[in-house]
């Protein structure tokens, strides 16, 4: 009875509504990662059927999510900007960091991004741009690698810093880009954010913690100290 119950089954399409979502946040998560995308390189970045990622493509399209460049490939849609804005704007961390990170912005003239952990992954929630015409951007928004980059080391919480209270890269992530990062620890201990300044190899230099660790580790503290 039971396997022919389950064989009647196979091969159908899943409905269920939690699995539905799973799968259009999958087509979401694909062009986020990758960019725009025809439908064969949406279909083998989320691993669904053709006709599953078409379809739920056009869904999305349909409520803003997503959208077509001039060549017909999907691309992240416009109500994502809102939507974001909004998600920022009740963020209690980002709102409370932002004062600082643009001080330590002016301090330093590099830019600065605030970093949370999401998943496996760092989202940058704040993102400012020096004022130098070669300067490295992150947009808000950014899904990064947790594995490599100095926020990276320490939303991982890998020991990376643990003597110096900041963490340093050179060329991680990036050719030509050094950062140094410091964590943002809440009341609990827990580590809640990352800041961060980035910048060109040729000005941060090799040693890009030597140069504005201290600064980064005080505006860390700040932030810290705000979340008590």
């Amino acid at each position: 009875m039971n396997t022919v119950a389950n064989a009647g089954v196979v091969g159908k399409p899943d409905h269920r509504p939690k699995a539905v979502l799973d799968k259009a946040v999958a087509v979401l998560r694909a062009v986020e990662a990758g960019g725009p995308a025809g439908l064969v390189e949406l279909q083998a970045a989320s691993g669904l059927p053709r006709a599953t990622a078409h379809r739920l493509a056009v869904t999305l399209e349909r409520h803003g999510l997503l959208r077509r460049d001039d060549a017909g490939r999907f691309c992240l849609g416009l109500s994502l900007i809102g939507l974001g804005a909004a998600a920022s704007e009740t963020f209690p961390l980002a709102a409370r960091a932002r004062p600082v990170l643009e001080a330590l912005r002016d301090e330093t003239g590099e830019s600065v991004q605030l970093f949370v952990r999401d998943g496996d992954g760092r989202r940058c929630v704040v993102s400012l741009p020096s004022d130098h015409a070669l300067r490295w951007i992150v947009p808000e928004g950014a899904l990064l690698p947790l594995a490599v980059g100095s926020a990276g080391h320490v939303l991982a919480a890998d020991g990376a810093g643990a003597a110096t209270g900041w963490v340093e890269s050179i060329e991680e992530r990036e050719v030509g880009v050094a950062s140094v990062s410091a964590p943002v620890i809440a009341a609990d201990g827990s580590i809640v954010g990352a800041i961060s300044v980035s910048g060109p190899v040729e000005r941060l230099t090799r040693r890009p913690g030597a140069r504005y660790g201290d600064a980064v580790k005080a505006a860390a503290l700040r932030v810290s100290a705000a979340l008590r």
